[in-house]
This record gives C-alpha cells, sequence and structure tokens, in this order.
C-alpha cells in the first residue's frame, strides 16, 4: 500500500464514522393504525421508544395488538435502513460493506 492509499483510507474511515454519528441522531417515527402503536427509531435501526395506546390493550385481542406492533417495527426498521442506505451510498461509491447497512 502506498501513502496516497492509507490516506484515503483514512478519510474514507473518518467520513463513514461521522455518517454513522449523524444515523444515530437521525430519528424516525412510525405509525400503524392511525397511531395506536408508534414506534421511534434512529439511523441506526435502534429502537428508541414504542408507544401503544390504550385503546388497542384488550387481553382478550392479545393477537390484533402484537400485529400492530410487529407491522409498526417492520416499517420502522424499513425506513430506518432506506435513510442509512442513502446518506452511506455517497461515500461508499454505491458499494454494499458489510456492517454498514
Amino acid at each position: 500500500m502506498n501513502l496516497s492509499m492509507i490516506n484515503q483510507a483514512r478519510e474514507l474511515k473518518s467520513k463513514l464514522d461521522k455518517a454513522q454519528k449523524e444515523l444515530s441522531d437521525t430519528i424516525i417515527e412510525v405509525s400503524s393504525s392511525r397511531g395506536a402503536v408508534k414506534i421511534t427509531i434512529n439511523g441506526q435501526q435502534e429502537i428508541k421508544s414504542i408507544k401503544i395506546s390504550p385503546e388497542v390493550i384488550n387481553p382478550d385481542k392479545a393477537e390484533k395488538l402484537e400485529e400492530l406492533v410487529f407491522k409498526a417495527v417492520n416499517e420502522a426498521v424499513t425506513k430506518s435502513q432506506k435513510v442509512a442506505a442513502k446518506q452511506l451510498k455517497g461515500l461508499t461509491g454505491g458499494l454494499k460493506i458489510p456492517g454498514l447497512f
């Protein structure tokens, strides 16, 4: 490796570190069933909160609540992944680097 390649690698790492920090600060909110379940997630797919409206808490309909939570979590993760992919795409030149997406 020559010095130029090492400097480019350091610069890319610095940019990736900055992008990861920005993603951890990026907050995405998703809700299902007209706000019955609300998920807050960051750009690194870390769920920050789950809020469930008291109106949908019914012990006799636990499966319905499970479905609402499942749907909201999946949608939140998908949106978070899209945000991360969009932000990191410019840095990686479209390469999919394991552990980043």
